[in-house]
């Protein structure tokens, strides 16, 4: 999992930013930065005597030198400044010369020497907004520049996919883009093809990490990393739950290396589709006899499942991108563009939906097949407040309440009898909905439904009008809510 501290960008090189000419920065302590391969996340600029408790870690941490009031560090004083920098992580100390210092303390300069910490000196000319700039810039050119080999590498791995042998070519092609051993491995365990090389021990390790997900319990998870001395192992679960599995073991992990690992994932999914087991055929079998108009108690029985989670999701919008969801979830069941641009899936219940990086998801309670219409709903809104929320997934629990206490058709009444002044009005009644489960609020209700916060309060000011109640009553809220969720 990544740091949730680290930012989304490529670090940057220190010695990149030594490289840029117009800076004119120049090391003058710690370990060589291209030799260490220091890495810089972000710029911070402190004249506190004690940044440590702003500092996030991989800093470049710029100071003038405003609180050294004593260059030569008696008491042990720059001793301790430099010490807690690299408590917090900070990568590098950038010193400002001039207007405070006309040069950089020498008692600085052996404090860093002493813990290690890369301290650059900045010229006058170089301002502290210009070395931001240059480290944003550089960030900036890292990014494209992955973003550019991950798109070549899917072009690659998609074309490799079209050849007459398209799961060893794929496994070449992904092998070469990552530079190590890719490796197919069958149910049981078997290589079943191979590209590129490991050392041995690092192949024996892989088949070890790859038993952990080819495992068809819903526990299984969909990927595993693992290291053998200096080789990087990576495992990754072939989608279906059929058992295959994906193999990766580089020298070396680079940014964007998981993402394109991901759609050799979802290419190999799909090319091993023709070893199917029994339960593919049946839920294969049970689709059809759904689009033809079988009940679903007939259905359900060859889907497998008792209970089923219906999941939306919004995030990245590709063909891949969803299957590689689907993949992450544990579920063959997906409709890429489904109401509103949401990626609609079926999920057995006994599977654990959590949230996944890129994507927003709304997932209802269990639900039977027969009920499948109305956790569909439940998911969608449960998308929606997690639009709302910022959240990266809202789950509906299944509860028994007050609700269950009271007889469903007399229930169904009452809403349909509370509710039929906005009964011809679909977005009243939506809004209405979506207000009431984000407490009344404005902003957070226009975001979910997509309009401006002058709308939903005109709706709802109407909705209190064709209503004749009050809105700011909790009673009046509460016996809403009860008639919104009973009309379905």
């Amino acid at each position: 999992m990544a740091d949730p501290t680290a930012p989304p960008t490529p670090p940057v090189p220190l010695a990149a930013l030594l490289a840029r000419e117009d800076l004119g920065l120049r090391q003058l302590a710690g370990p060589d930065a291209q030799a260490a391969d220091t890495a810089v996340q972000w710029v911070h600029t402190s004249e506190m005597a004690d940044p440590y408790p702003y500092l996030l870690g991989g800093e470049l941490l710029l100071t003038a030198g405003v609180h050294i009031t004593d260059p030569t560090g008696a008491g042990g004083s720059l001793d301790a400044y430099v010490a807690r920098i690299v408590a917090a992580g900070g990568a590098a100390l950038g010193f400002g010369v001039a207007p405070v210092h006309d040069t950089v303390p020498p008692a600085l300069v052996a404090a860093c020497d002493r813990y290690g910490l890369p301290l650059l000196e900045v010229p006058p000319r170089t301002t502290f907004s210009g070395v931001a700039r240059a480290v944003w810039r550089l960030m900036a050119e890292a990014r494209h520049t992955e973003l550019r080999r991950v798109t070549e590498a899917q072009q690659g791995l998609a074309t490799a996919a079209a050849r007459p042998d398209p799961v060893p070519a794929v496994l070449r092609q992904l092998a070469a883009r990552l530079g190590g051993l890719t490796v197919l491995y069958g149910p049981d365990g078997t290589e079943l093809q191979t590209a590129g090389q490991a050392p041995h021990a690092a192949r024996d390790a892989l088949r070890e990490l790859t038993g952990v997900v080819r495992r068809t319990a819903p526990a299984a998870p969909a990927s595993a990393a693992d290291t053998a001395g200096a080789t990087h192992l990576a495992a990754y679960a072939l989608g279906g739950g059929r058992g295959f599995a994906l193999g990766v073991a580089t020298d070396r992990r680079g940014p964007g290396d998981h993402t394109i690992a991901g759609a050799a994932v979802v290419l190999l999914s799909l090319l091993t589709g023709e070893h199917q087991g029994a339960s593919e055929a049946a839920r294969s079998a049970a689709l059809v006899r759904l689009l033809v108009g079988a009940p679903a108690e007939e259905t359900g029985p060859l889907l497998g499942s008792d209970l089923w989670t219906v999941v939306h999701a919004r995030g990245a919008h590709t063909p891949l991108a969803a299957s590689a969801l689907a993949a992450a979830l544990g579920s063959g069941l997906v409709d890429p563009r489904g109401d509103g641009d949401a990626v609609r899936l079926l999920v057995p219940a006994d599977r654990e939906i959590t949230p996944l990086e890129g994507w927003t998801l709304g997932a209802s309670a269990p639900a039977p097949t027969a009920g499948l219409a109305a956790a569909d709903t439940q998911a969608a809104r449960a998308l929606r407040r997690a639009e709302a929320t910022r959240t990266p997934l809202v789950r509906r629990r299944a509860c028994a309440g007050v609700a269950d206490l009271v007889d469903p058709e007399e229930a169904d009444a009452h809403a349909r009898a509370l509710l039929a002044p906005l009964a011809e009005n679909e977005a009243l009644t939506d809004t209405l909905r979506t207000w009431l489960s984000l407490h009344g609020s404005w902003d957070r209700t226009a975001v979910a439904l997509g309009v401006h916060r002058n709308t939903v309060r005109q709706r709802i000011t109407r909705c209190e009008a064709l209503l004749t109640t009050d809105l700011n009553d909790p009673d009046t809220r509460m016996e809403l809510w009860f008639a919104l969720n009973r009309a379905h």
